[in-house]
């Protein structure tokens, strides 16, 4: 099969990327590097897909450096034989006030662009990557499908927009669409801004952690290897027009989780708590039953495994060139 990976250079489209290719397909990576953290670390994300820094990609493998909202989709929606649509810009904390402009760009306005391409070159079945922000604080744990979406971030809202736009587009058009809302989503790659990240590089560097809240509330965390099973099986086996929660099983309290981080690491350093910031949820647990009956869906990766595999990749991260990694996670 010939796909389209949107988002190919972020943490999880690197990874759905290289395990599409070790399935014998073949992929376009797109990407444009929005400026949400550095691209350095981006790039470093797509050295599994290159035959050299930089180099022409692995057989198999192709990659452009474009904005979906500059782009003739048509030619890429004929070469594919299905759209995984991963490209957004991330993170809730920063998406209020002048950087919601962003938000609009690349999570709503790229969406309806490959949407109304899809739609008028009779593409294939979209997998779009939504989030567990569309719910925001609800009191329904675990969460279904079916569950009130109150999304409490600019994100979350942008989030829902583009399965919004996913779902009229499957009603007034037909068009083969699925929605998966990502729970917490931790391994190797994750991005600077995330807690497991910023808490293993400030054990590793000797500061303290900082932790915005008690420490008592809780998220349903999610290896990103079962995340690419989840999204692969939705492209292979999900049901048009259909959301379907990704979630790992893995509900912990945030302060449970820093202990188990201290273990791995074999050391810990002092714990700052801050003031809650606007737009985080207290707590997170995915129903994840649809999935499972629909397309299989089943985590196999336990919590202490996948931070283990993100510890070991950060570690070798900072080792090969620690000055300039540093500088690009702080960017």
């Amino acid at each position: 099969m010939r796909y389209l990976v949107t988002g190919a250079a972020g943490f999880i489209g690197s990874h759905l990327s290289e395990r599409l290719l070790s399935q014998g397909h073949d992929v376009l990576g797109l990407d444009c590097f929005t400026d949400y953290y550095a691209r350095e670390l981006k790039e470093s994300n797509l050295r599994g897909l290159r035959e050299g820094s930089g180099g022409p990609g692995k057989p198999g493998f192709r990659f452009m450096d474009a904005d979906i909202n500059d782009l003739e989709l048509a030619p890429l929606i004929s070469e594919a034989d299905g759209i995984f649509h991963l490209a957004a810009q991330a993170g809730v904390r920063a998406s209020w006030g002048r950087s919601f402009q962003a938000y609009i760009d690349h999570n709503i306005r790229a969406t309806q662009a490959l949407l109304e391409a899809v739609k008028d070159n009779r593409g294939p079945r979209i997998v779009f990557a939504s989030s567990s922000s569309v719910y925001g604080q609800t009191n329904e744990l675990p969460t279904k499908e079916t569950s009130e979406k109150r999304p409490l971030s600019p994100y979350g809202a942008t989030k829902l927009a583009g399965e919004a736009l996913c779902q009229l587009y499957h009603m007034n058009y037909d068009l083969d669409v699925i929605s998966l809302r990502y729970f917490t989503v931790f391994g190797p790659r994750q991005r600077p801004d995330m807690a497991f990240n910023r808490f293993f590089r400030s054990i590793i560097n000797g500061q303290e952690i900082r932790i915005f809240g008690t420490g008592k509330q809780t998220r349903d965390f999610t290896c990103v290897a079962d995340i690419v099973t989840g999204t692969i099986a939705a492209m292979n086996k999900g049901v048009s027009g259909r959301a379907y929660n990704l979630g790992g099983g893995h509900r912990r309290k945030l302060d449970d989780v820093v202990k188990k981080i201290f273990e791995i690491a074999g050391k810990d350093t002092r714990l700052v708590f801050e003031p809650v910031q606007k737009g985080d949820v207290r707590d997170t647990c995915a129903d994840t039953g649809l999935a499972k009956k629909e397309i299989g869906f089943s985590p196999q990766t336990s919590l202490e495994h996948g931070l283990r595999e993100e510890y070991e990749w950060l570690k070798d991260m900072l080792s090969a060139n620690p000055e300039e990694m540093e500088d690009s996670w702080e960017n």
